[in-house]
Formats: structure tokens, C-alpha cells, sequence
């Protein structure tokens, strides 16, 4: 039976939620800038279709603000900007029980080119957005890669910049949203350790306390959506999604939480429901969560072809062994070298084994919510101390994978978020040994705009990681990545100062994989 607690969070998870008159509707939708205040979205992108995405929702941070009916939406798509040249025209059917999202499925579309699009809904235009469908025979393609986007830690000035390059596909590994309460505006210097301090700010503010309901979920994904440049990058390509565990929980594994002494069992999956029915109704994504009693999950991991790149978005999270050894930088404990650990789960090992196998891509693109390069936080001969939430918890788990990237698949690069701090590394079959085969890359760009307090531990065992080549965790950013037939190159962005919404973004650095 449901505790109190798991009762109410339930009752409020269902969410009937009080319908408003369409006249109060239109007053709303007049003062927050009309139905699409959340602006519109595409995604998952196929050689011959597209998910094309929006919500209506007049009171974006009150539940929205749709009355319950049904409400028609008409979704038009076209091969120029100007919307003459219509490809599509039609209506859809939005509905409370998905926050009155919309994820249309264009079909019948050409591979390898851009498409326009625009929902209305009654006498009320959401923007235009810019598309592209994936080309499985084109010569290059443009990918970007962002994540860990947390609202309060600064402003999205790395998305108005993804916008302005434009990109054929936008990967995003997760922490999309933060369910976090709300922090105290202004700047504060924290001590990094080694008497060092550095400055975090809080720029702006969460919307109410830690979530755990659905409406807290789509208030929290609605106050995010809100923001413009964040809008502009969503409009102006194809996002492949992916979450991690802020979405839900910090450093949640499959269906525990990270803390289960503060809420149960049931208390936790009642959350994680709410948490993916939310992620779906914000996100391109091609199909809903499925439910059976309190368990959920969401079909996230899948492959996608664009040019001389494969790209396989994993999940991490859903199908996860919980973090071995209590979880944080620690030092191995027995549990952690147990052969049946996972960390993508049997299926899913399956799934990507039978998919690079089969893969005749010039690269083969790992897009992963968690660093696979290992990385040690003491010097030898002292025992290595590793982030146990990362594929260093998981060393088992992570061997089985490298010994099947290092049978002839063509040049893996990983492509990773979670860590807040940009990183280039050459991948070993076995972690730390140079002499062993060199297997592939990984790739990550900073974080969109959290802070990175473990940055300066980072920076003082430098030397007993010699296989990175490249780490920034005190600037925030994203990454710009091109693929041609025998190069991958890497343009690492960053934003010069989080804490303003105009500021000036600039690369940092450049590199391409085969010279690593």
C-alpha cells in the first residue's frame, strides 16, 4: 500500500488538473506571449522524417493554463523559410494528458536537406523552425554537443551561439533541467581546496522548491523552455536527447535513488514516472513513456546516420547497476569489480554490439551521458580514487565495451556530458596503459552552464593522466564537432563570462582526433 506521502505525490503526479475558461485562456496566452511561449522544436532525425514538437501553454510556469478539452493545432512544414513551398499541412489533436504537447511525425520527407515549420493554433503563430532529415550518403556533417544546462548557475549565451552556427544535429546528453529548490541570487568565492577560492554565481532563480510531482516537472521543464536562446537552438536544428539524473534525481540507477533514506521505494518511482512523462512532453522525442503499475521507462537510446558519422545516443541511467561502494571519488571496493555489474544493461549491450557490428560509418559516434575515459584523482603508486558514478564504477562493464570498439570498429569517438568541464582523451583498450591498443577518442565540451567546483582537483593530477589532452572546468561552453570521410574535427566554444546573457562566445581551442 502507498504511504501518506507516496499517496499525495501520486494524486498530484495523475494531476487533474483545474481547467480555465478560453477567455481566461486568451488573457493568459496575451500576457505571456501567446500559446507557444515555449517555443517549437525538432527532432530525431531520419533520412525521410522528423518529430516536430511544441506545447501549448498560455501560463507556462502554473500548469500551463490549457483548459482540459482537446485543442487542434495545425502543424505546417514547407522547403523554404518563407513557408510557400508546403511539404505538409495538417491538424493535430493535443490533449491534457501530455500537457497539451504536440509530437508530429513528418514523414514522406528527402534525406540531406532543411525544412521550415510552424504551429497555429486558432489566430496565434508559434515561430518558424529550421530542420534538416539525416543523409546516410552525404560527405560531412556538423554535430554539436551540450549539456548540464542548470538555470541558476548562469544564462544559455553558448545556445544563441549553437543557433548561429547551425548545425545539422544537436546532441544533448542530459541535465537538461535541475530539480533542485531555489538558490540565493548573487556571486560568492567557495574554497576549491589548497587554500584556492573561485567565484560561483546564482544569476537567476528555480521556480519553487525540489520537484517530485508532474506539475512540478512541467513547471520546472516550462521555466527552462522559457528561455530565449535556449529556444533559438532548439529552432534552429534537430535535437537527439538523451537525460541523465537531474531530470529525476542526482546519481539515480535504475529504479534507486541516491537517497533512500530520505524516500522510498514507491516514493521514487512514483517521482521517476512524473519525471519521464514530463521529459517527453518537452522533448522531439518519438514515443511516450511506457507505464506498467508504477514502473516506467522511456525509449532513449537509438542509431542515427548522418554522413560519414553513425551516431548511437546510449542511455546510462535507466538500465544502471546502483553506483558501487557508496557511490562518489573513492577508491575500489570489491562490489565495484563484480562481473555482473552493468551499466547499459543486458538489452541494451546487445543492441550496441549487433549495431557496430554492422556499421560501415567512417566514425561511429558514442554519445554518452558519462565519462568513459578513466581519470584518477591521486598520484601513483598511491590507489587510484575515481568518480564512481562515471564509467570508472563501472570497470567491468566498461572492459566488455573497449574489447569490442578495439575489434575493428572504425574510429570511435564518445561524445559526453555529466562532468562539467571540457576534455579531449585517447581511449586505451585498458585504462591507463599506453601499451595497450588505441581504441578511440572522447570528446566533451563544457558544460552549457553549471559550475565545476572539482575543477582545481581536476587540474592538480593532470600529470597522472597523460592520456587527456585537453581539460578546462573553469569556463562553461559547448562543443562543435565535423565529420568528413577521414576526419573528425573539434572546436571547443566558451562563453567568457555565464553570468551575462550577452556574452561574447570564442573557441578555445581546435583539434582534430587523429592528431590526438
Amino acid at each position: 500500500m502507498l504511504n501518506d506521502i507516496s499517496r499525495r505525490r501520486f494524486m498530484l503526479t495523475s494531476s487533474a488538473l483545474i481547467g480555465l475558461s478560453l477567455l481566461d485562456q486568451k488573457a493568459l496566452a496575451a500576457a505571456n506571449g501567446g500559446y507557444f511561449s515555449l517555443g517549437v522544436a525538432s527532432g530525431s532525425p531520419r533520412p525521410d522524417q522528423v518529430i516536430l514538437w511544441t506545447r501549448l501553454a498560455p501560463d507556462p510556469l502554473n500548469g500551463g493554463g490549457m483548459a482540459p478539452e482537446p485543442a487542434k493545432v495545425r502543424v505546417r512544414l514547407a522547403r523554404d523559410p518563407g513557408l510557400k513551398d508546403i511539404v505538409i499541412d495538417e491538424t493535430v489533436t493535443a490533449t491534457a494528458s501530455e500537457a497539451h504537447s504536440v509530437h508530429f511525425a513528418a514523414r514522406g520527407l528527402e534525406p540531406g536537406r532543411e525544412y521550415w515549420y510552424q504551429f497555429s493554433y486558432g489566430s496565434d503563430e508559434s515561430p518558424i523552425g529550421r530542420t534538416r532529415t539525416s543523409d546516410p550518403k552525404g560527405e560531412k556533417t556538423k554535430i554539436a554537443l551540450a549539456y548540464c544546462q542548470h538555470y541558476e548557475a548562469g544564462y544559455y549565451a553558448a545556445y544563441r551561439d549553437m543557433a548561429e552556427w547551425q548545425p545539422d544535429c544537436v546532441l544533448h546528453t542530459g541535465d537538461y533541467i535541475y530539480e533542485g529548490g531555489i538558490g540565493t541570487l548573487g556571486a560568492q568565492m567557495r574554497d576549491v581546496g589548497g587554500g584556492e577560492r573561485r567565484l560561483f554565481e546564482t544569476v537567476r532563480q528555480h521556480n519553487g522548491p525540489e520537484i517530485v510531482t508532474l506539475w512540478d516537472y512541467r513547471n520546472r521543464h516550462a521555466l527552462y523552455r522559457s528561455d530565449p536562446d535556449l529556444q533559438s537552438a532548439h529552432a534552429a536544428a534537430p535535437w537527439i536527447v538523451a537525460f541523465d539524473d537531474h531530470e529525476i534525481d542526482n546519481n539515480w540507477a535504475g529504479n534507486i535513488p541516491q537517497d533512500p533514506e530520505k524516500q522510498t521505494q514507491t516514493e521514487f518511482l512514483v517521482r521517476k514516472l512524473a519525471a519521464l512523462q514530463a521529459y517527453y512532453e518537452h522533448m522531439p522525442i518519438e514515443k511516450p513513456p511506457v507505464i506498467a503499475g508504477l514502473n516506467a521507462s522511456l525509449q532513449l537510446y537509438g542509431a542515427y546516420r548522418l554522413g560519414p558519422a553513425q551516431v548511437l545516443m546510449l542511455d546510462t541511467r535507466q538500465f544502471r547497476s546502483d553506483q558501487p561502494c557508496g557511490d562518489g571519488r573513492k577508491a575500489y571496493c570489491e562490489d565495484a569489480l563484480a562481473p555482473d555489474r552493468t551499466m547499459l544493461g543486458k538489452e541494451q549491450e546487445k543492441w550496441l554490439k549487433r549495431t557496430l557490428k554492422q556499421s560501415d560509418a567512417a566514425f561511429n559516434v558514442l554519445a554518452t551521458q558519462v565519462w568513459f575515459t578513466p581519470y584518477r584523482y591521486t598520484e601513483a603508486p598511491e590507489e587510484a580514487v575515481m568518480n564512481l558514478d562515471s564509467w570508472d564504477g563501472y570497470p567491468v562493464a566498461r572492459q566488455a565495451f573497449s574489447d569490442l570498439l578495439a575489434d575493428d570498429v572504425a574510429n570511435p569517438v564518445f561524445l559526453t556530458g555529466d562532468w562539467h568541464t571540457a576534455m579531449a582523451s585517447t581511449v586505451y583498450q585498458r585504462p591507463f596503459d599506453p601499451a595497450s591498443k588505441r581504441i578511440g577518442h572522447e570528446l566533451v565540451g563544457g558544460s552549457i552552464s553549471s559550475g565545476c567546483p572539482w575543477a582545481r582537483d581536476m587540474e592538480q593530477v593532470r600529470a597522472a593522466n597523460p592520456h587527456v589532452a585537453h581539460l578546462n572546468g573553469r569556463q562553461r561552453g559547448y562543443l562543435r564537432t565535423t565529420y568528413t570521410s577521414d576526419t573528425c574535427s573539434a572546436e571547443f566554444r566558451v562563453v567568457e563570462d555565464a553570468g551575462r546573457r550577452n556574452s561574447a562566445v570564442v573557441t578555445d581551442i581546435e583539434l582534430r582526433t587523429k592528431d590526438l
